[in-house]
This record gives structure tokens, C-alpha cells and sequence, in this order.
């Protein structure tokens, strides 16, 4: 068999597991991740102008069969620095859970310290980390990776988003069972007499 013949069927498109990569995002896949199935640009141009595939954005699609999100611009942002790399974070995070009012100002999402290189995204607003994101930290909202209630209120507290908000997410998480006071207090004891203080006073407003 030549090399010619293992490239066609290396490279033949495989849109089951194409299907399979959006289905974990929210119907949603890049370019790149169409590339990696065996879609030349060509391919998944001539499916984009079909109808098989929308063309969300550049470089983002998503299958027909799944409803456009209002979340759109984030996914690109996450998805365009990578899925395991990139986690939605602070007042990001906090509006997709739905634990405040804050209107976040830009997609906020969070990477390992040592990918701190990483080009910048129009619309998004990078943070570095030294603290591992655990499995624990992580929770998915529509497809999306976010941070967990813990860790989003917690980021949002450190980096400076309102006292109000952060109040109220305090509020909301405990109340809805999100998290817990005892969580709360234990991670906020690590950030800081600022942090521990603006947790302090939302537990003091949460249901005994």
C-alpha cells in the first residue's frame, strides 16, 4: 500500500467524530478541530455553504441540528485558546452561572501561569494562574468549562470585581446549594484578609 493511499484514509472525513467533539461543546467546533476529523477547508467550506455546518463565526461552526447559543462570542474565545488549556473564569463564569448581575466587560478566562505566552484574543481578557485548576474547580455550563461557584467567586473577589456582586454571588451559590459556607471560608482564608472579608459579609446574608 503506498504512502499516497494511507494518506487518503488517514485524512478520509469522519464526521461522527467531528459530532462527538461538538456535542461536548455546545454543538460548536473549530476549524482546527474539523481539521484534525479529516475536513480540508475546502470540505468544510463547501458543507458550511450547504447548510450541513453553520458558520458561526471565522473559524467557529456548529452542527445544524444544534440551537445558536447567545453564548457564542465565549465559546469562540475559550475554544480558540483550547479547550484543555482555557477554563471561563471570574465575572465570566459568575454570568453563566448565574449568580450575579455583573455584565462582564470581556470574556475572562483562565490558564496555567506556564502558558502565560499565549497571543491575546479580541474580546478577552487572559489570566494567569499559579493555583491548579482540579477537577474540583471545574464545572460545565452549555457546553462551556467554567469554573466552579467556589473558585469563580473566589477569582472575582481577588481580581476586584464589585463588593456588591461578589455578595450576592456569595448569596446565591450557598443558598442554591452550589457551594458550601465552610468551602467558602477555607478558600477565602487563602486570598487574603480582602477576599476573607467579602465573604464573610455574604455568608452573613445567606439562609441559616
Amino acid at each position: 500500500m503506498g504512502d499516497a493511499t494511507i494518506n487518503r484514509m488517514v485524512m478520509k472525513p469522519d464526521r461522527s467524530r467531528l459530532f462527538d467533539i461538538a456535542a461536548t461543546q455546545g454543538g460548536y467546533f473549530t476549524s482546527e478541530q474539523a481539521k484534525e476529523c479529516g475536513f480540508s477547508r475546502a470540505l468544510l467550506s463547501h458543507h458550511a455553504k450547504s447548510g450541513g455546518f453553520i458558520r458561526a463565526r471565522r473559524g467557529l461552526y456548529r452542527f445544524r441540528e444544534y440551537p445558536q447559543s447567545s453564548r457564542e462570542h465565549v465559546l469562540a474565545a475559550w475554544l480558540s485558546l483550547g479547550k484543555d488549556t482555557a477554563v471561563v473564569s471570574h465575572d465570566s463564569a459568575l454570568d453563566i452561572l448565574d449568580l450575579s448581575d455583573v455584565v462582564p466587560d470581556a470574556v475572562h478566562l483562565t490558564v496555567p501561569r506556564s502558558k502565560r505566552n499565549l497571543p491575546s484574543i479580541p474580546g478577552a481578557k487572559i489570566h494567569t494562574s499559579s493555583r491548579p485548576i482540579g477537577r474540583e474547580d471545574k464545572t460545565v455550563r452549555d457546553g462551556i468549562v467554567v469554573t466552579s461557584p467556589t473558585r469563580s467567586i473566589l477569582d472575582a473577589a481577588e481580581s476586584g470585581t464589585s463588593p456588591e456582586q461578589i455578595e450576592m454571588a456569595v448569596v446565591e451559590a450557598v443558598n442554591r446549594g452550589l457551594t458550601t459556607r465552610k468551602r467558602l471560608r477555607r478558600g477565602a482564608d487563602e486570598r487574603g484578609k480582602r477576599v476573607a472579608d467579602l465573604v464573610l459579609r455574604g455568608l452573613a446574608e445567606t439562609r441559616a
